[in-house]
């Protein structure tokens, strides 16, 4: 099997968007919401059925830069929200739903998903969950492989910014991203493999199509993967992202981050490579505790704020970013660590309220807005270590 790379002259850019579907109680619809917004919005390749009727994901075009992207994207959304809501829906984004069930809800019609389901069972009909998956552009395949390797070093970083996952089915998780810890029950998602060249991912997939494992990239569900027919390099990292002011910061730390990593590749320069045992307890931590982890830095277990370590990363792609003309997005990051993620907004708003349903109304208002909400009463920015809505005998 010969999978051609088809590469890309420049960075460009593309997003994939799984937004909620969500009634007027704030409930995840369970009818055919997808199938009755999507026959509305009429045949549009830019929005798209996922595995359940209560999600639908929004695709943008190949975009040149961050503002194209959000010009692209504010355009959907909007006429997807006006869609919706004259449906009697609601939309809204991010990891998990605070309190609807996974038992509750309706598959979609594609074939794919009910083999999906039939193949994998209970770990796929608990999928409710949902992401943010970025693009971008790069030369080769071999470039390809050597910036995904690096790349893992970060992905407590984009995991931490996004986390927008701390309830599952009515319980705080005490995790800032249970989404992640879901999606990683699935044989073929979670973190990428370390491979050595465009070579051994052909390898890897002529295994896997043989065996009957996949039948496409499609259903390789890693955290990052190269997307042979684009010509990019997918980051699957992100829970889903609640307005579009954090949407593009993540957009523009994608793009700065692959750029400046392809540049030392060009260059014949080391990249970042942690060993893999190091980069999934990054991750655990991360999805643990969010902004608030500490990370391990090297191979000595010496460990650093992963705050400090987002803020160093930041600066140092201060440079890349004003090439690419993302500088003030890419900035917007520092916002996000000052304030907290949607995971600390979501917590606070239940803890004054008692009622995960205004925990949902505020995730539609943020989604309206572009805008997070801002925090109120809270001493620290960013949020606390939680611990989760305890059990019996705890």
């Amino acid at each position: 099997m010969n999978i051609v790379f088809n590469g890309s002259e420049r960075p460009t850019l593309g997003a994939e968007i799984e937004v909620q579907v969500v009634d007027e109680a704030g409930a995840l619809a369970t009818d055919t919401a997808a199938t009755k917004i999507l026959a509305e919005l009429g045949d549009d390749r830019w929005y798209k059925h996922e595995l359940l009727e209560c999600c639908i994901e929004v695709i943008t075009d190949v975009c040149p830069t961050v503002g194209a992207v959000r010009r692209d994207l504010d355009g959907k959304l909007a006429k997807l929200i006006e869609v919706s809501e004259g449906l009697g829906y609601r939309i809204l984004c991010t990891g998990t739903h605070p309190f609807s069930s996974w038992r509750d809800q309706t598959v979609s019609p594609d074939p794919r998903y009910h083999r999906l389901i039939e193949n994998c069972q209970w770990t796929a009909r608990r999928l409710l969950i949902f992401g943010v998956h970025t693009h971008v552009g790069v030369g080769s395949g071999e470039e390809a492989i050597a910036i995904s390797n690096s790349l893992s070093t970060f992905i407590p970083h984009f995991l931490a910014l996004s986390s927008s996952s701390p309830f599952w089915q009515g319980r705080d998780t005490g995790l800032a991203s249970v989404r992640s810890k879901v999606f990683e029950s699935l044989p073929t998602a979670g973190l990428p493999y370390q491979l050595d060249n465009w070579g051994e991912f052909q390898r890897f997939m002529r295994t896997l199509i043989g065996a009957g494992t996949i039948r496409s990239i499609r259903e390789v569900w890693w955290d990052i993967r190269p997307h042979p027919g684009f010509g990019t390099l997918e980051l699957r990292i992100c829970d889903g992202v609640p307005t579009m002011e954090e949407l593009c910061s993540l957009v523009a730390l994608s793009q700065s981050l692959v750029v400046w990593l392809g540049e030392r590749y060009n260059a014949g320069l080391d990249l970042f490579q942690h060993q893999s045992w190091t980069i999934r307890e990054n991750k655990w931590r991360a999805a643990r505790y969010g902004l608030e982890a500490e990370i391990i830095r090297d191979e000595e277990g010496n460990l650093m704020s992963l705050r400090r370590s987002i803020g160093d990363l930041i600066e140092r792609l201060e440079p890349t970013a004003e090439k690419l003309g993302c500088l003030d997005d890419l900035l917007g990051v520092n916002s996000m660590l000052e304030r907290g993620t949607s995971a600390t907004r979501q917590r606070e708003i239940h803890a004054g309220t008692k009622d995960l349903s205004a925990v949902v109304d505020s995730l539609v208002a943020e989604m309206k807005s572009g805008k997070p909400l801002p925090l109120v009463g809270r001493s620290l920015p960013g949020g606390t270590v939680v611990h989760g809505t305890p059990i019996a005998g705890e």
